[in-house]
């Protein structure tokens, strides 16, 4: 099973948001790397859900409900997108000043791709970031 992490705005989706919704299609997405990472989700696999640009903080886990298809937002095929529902809020959220302090997440894709809103997490990030956030 391979981990993720996605990334919002709060001011335009909040983990808040996304669990009064209960559900959410993550759509919009015009990088092919993000993209190609969308298309490698599959369903059950979990994700971590990141405030940017205000807080920048790991907030939440997510599950994959419904593995990509077209994005509804575009008529162009090479786009896609995936439907998440919230797994739970995490204990503690996991700041990006935290995580960059951590020597062991240095090569981690939040880290090293800081703009890149789609993006892997490896099975050992999972687990620090995890400890990190009291779970």
């Amino acid at each position: 099973m391979a981990y993720w992490l996605i990334k919002s705005e709060p001011f335009k989706y909040s983990w808040d948001q996304f669990e009064k919704d209960q559900q959410t299609f993550w759509d919009g997405v015009r990088n092919y790397a993000a993209r190609n990472h969308l298309r490698a989700m599959k369903k059950g696999e979990q994700v971590f859900f990141y405030h940017s640009n205000e807080g920048t903080e790991i907030v939440g886990i997510a599950k994959v409900v419904k593995e990509a298809y077209p994005d509804p937002t575009t008529t162009e095929e090479t786009w896609v997108a995936v439907d998440f529902k919230p797994h739970r809020k995490l204990k503690k959220p996991v700041s990006l000043s935290q995580i960059k302090a951590e020597k062991r997440l240095a090569n981690m894709a939040l880290v090293r791709l800081g703009r890149l809103s789609v993006q892997p997490v490896t099975e050992e990030e999972w687990k620090i970031v995890m400890g990190m956030a009291g779970e």
